[in-house]
């Protein structure tokens, strides 16, 4: 009988302290979603994202979207004597298999280091990624047309790896490949977007809302729907039909963007109602949420067309 007491206080003390080797709230000073700014080893930046949040009481998972690709899950995400430890799979980084981002709380921010392709150690900070509550009721300016249908007035390409690679001919705007992407001069904040686009068999693109969030524009048609493909939110929000026309035919997109909610509607059909982007995806400009941004067109693929960008700001 006494042996059956001790064995009773031993189950109920694993059921109510299940965190063995944790105490609770172990890794609150982490938990949450984090912006992250890269410093390149040329002394440039590119943005990063992450998340870290608790699998089990005293476990930890994360997820992450580097600077190329979409949002892929943490192997590793461990916090121990006040440092955070997130290995993430490579995607499409040449090398190396694995990423680790190591970094420490300074203030309100996270600061550290990861390593790149080549061994070069980067420093890395990161900042709590704002809410952007959607406001209840919004009212619109006047529509801006930022492709003026003859020039690439108000356009700027993102890099000059291949100069000059867009233009303008009848009315619409292209790229020749290899290209790069194209950024409107303008910022925003929240907005209504219409594009009117065309690709070709297997083509692919996207339109960054404020420079952040893409919309997969690619050949979709007869598809399967994923959260990769046409009218996805990239990695992120999956389309809930498809409705995309043959490649090489005129199609459009209506986008609407208040804070973090978003609304889709491709050829007349809502893909996606008022849906939460949860962060940036990959080839984000920067990951500075808070802030406006520009439309960019993604042109570093495949050849795309367009013949209308027009933008309904808030006022």
């Amino acid at each position: 009988m006494k042996r059956l007491a001790i064995l009773l206080t031993l189950s109920v003390c694993l059921f109510v302290f299940p965190a063995l080797g944790q105490t609770a709230g172990f890794a609150d000073a982490v938990l949450g979603r984090w912006d992250i700014t890269v410093k390149a080893a040329d002394g440039s930046t590119y943005p990063s994202w992450l998340e870290v949040r608790l699998r089990k009481e005293n476990e930890l998972m994360a997820s992450f979207v580097g600077r190329f690709g979409s949002m892929r899950y943490a192997s590793k995400a461990e916090y121990a004597n006040g440092q955070l430890t997130v290995v993430i799979p490579a995607q499409y980084e040449p090398a190396p298999k694995e990423l680790v981002f190591t970094g420490k709380l300074e203030g309100d921010k996270l600061t550290g280091t990861t390593v790149n392709e080549t061994g070069q150690t980067l420093q890395w900070t990161g900042v709590r990624a704002p809410a952007l509550a959607s406001a209840k009721s919004v009212a619109w300016g006047k529509p801006i047309q930022l492709f003026n249908g003859k020039d690439l007035a108000g356009w700027k390409q993102r890099n000059n790896n291949h100069p000059n690679c867009w233009s303008v001919a009848n009315g619409v705007m292209t790229n020749k490949t290899p290209c790069a992407d194209i950024i409107s001069e303008q910022k925003f904040t929240d907005f209504k977007a219409h594009i009117e686009f065309q690709v070709p068999a297997n083509g692919n693109s996207g339109v960054y809302l404020r420079g952040r969030y893409e919309v997969q524009i690619s050949d979709g048609f007869n598809q399967v729907i994923d959260s990769l493909r046409m009218g996805a939110v990239y990695g992120w929000l999956k389309p809930l039909t498809n409705a995309a026309k043959a490649p090489g035919e005129w199609q459009t997109l209506d986008i609407t963007l208040i804070g973090r909610k978003v609304t889709v509607v491709f050829n007349g059909q809502t893909i996606i109602d008022h849906e939460t982007i949860p962060g940036i995806t990959g080839g984000a400009l920067d990951s500075d949420e808070a802030a406006p941004g520009p439309i960019m067109l993604q042109g570093d693929h495949t050849k795309v067309m367009y013949r209308k960008v027009e933008i309904t700001p808030a006022k």
